[in-house]
């Protein structure tokens, strides 16, 4: 096997895919440095990052395929699916062939691979549109703990940045180690790892009280389904809802996070 890698960037992986094409690259698989064991029988290439060449393909994607095919493209990049890389140079070689009608090509397994992983990233930012709790901390800032399963803080960051307006809030994906920081309707996606406290504002504890009572009592003990619960908000989810929680103790009523990464 002919094996291309990269350093995990999405420019990194345009600058496979440019050079896929102008040196005649015809790879079996595209991985991330890394991130997989290199066997004794493939050849691997490193391709490095050329931003003036990522550029170029960027914008060949956009005009010579179509807006929506570049999205996708950085979507299922998003996924962290381990296929993801071969599946997006799979997909534009057949795009920068057929042009705007590529996403059309429903039938095509390259198509339908990689609309099956954009999918499954697009219902990820979807819930996490409504599952990210904010709390506030001491300094007046709002803070939200999530850990989807797929890298979507870019995709969500325009939303809440439109949304808390002049706000000052970040968002930690404690799985990954990500932030992104916002205030004014804009943001920063911020690589950093948090292994200190945070602490919450005084009346932070009240409000999520209040929050778990007005969740309860609104509930019908007799229809209780866990299991049905569990379908329509995955368990996994459950651990960062303030309403899924139990009421931290005195000596806890403070902490957000604590050596966490």
């Amino acid at each position: 096997m002919f094996i291309l890698t990269y350093d995990g960037t999405f420019e990194g992986l345009l600058t496979v895919i440019y050079q896929c094409y102008y040196q005649k690259l015809t790879p079996d698989d595209i991985q991330v440095e890394g991130e997989r064991e290199k066997d004794f029988v493939s050849r691997y290439l490193y391709i490095k990052t050329e931003n003036e060449k990522a550029d170029r393909v960027y914008r060949g994607i956009e005009e010579k395929i179509s807006s929506g095919a570049l999205k996708n493209c950085y979507h299922a990049f998003l996924s962290d699916d381990p296929n993801r890389s071969i599946s997006i140079y799979r997909y534009l070689r057949l795009g920068f062939q057929q042009g705007g009608k590529i996403d059309s090509y429903l039938t095509a397994d390259t198509v339908a691979k990689l609309h099956g992983i954009v999918q499954k990233v697009v219902r990820e930012r979807h819930r996490m549109l409504g599952l990210t709790r904010f709390v506030e901390l001491e300094d007046g800032s709002l803070y939200g703990k999530i850990r989807p399963k797929y890298n979507i803080l870019s995709l969500i960051a325009p939303h809440f940045a439109e949304r808390l307006g002049p706000e000052r809030w970040m968002i930690h994906d404690v799985g990954r180690g990500l932030w992104v920081v916002g205030t004014g309707g804009k943001w920063l996606l911020r690589d950093y790892h948090l292994n200190r406290e945070l602490k919450l504002h005084k009346k932070e504890l009240l409000f999520q009280n209040l929050w778990r009572e007005f969740h309860q009592s609104i509930a019908i003990k007799d229809r209780k389904n866990v299991k049905l619960q569990g379908q329509f908000m995955p368990k996994r989810y459950w651990s960062n809802l303030t309403e899924m929680q139990q009421a931290p103790s005195k000596d806890g009523e403070k902490k957000v996070l604590e050596n966490e990464q």
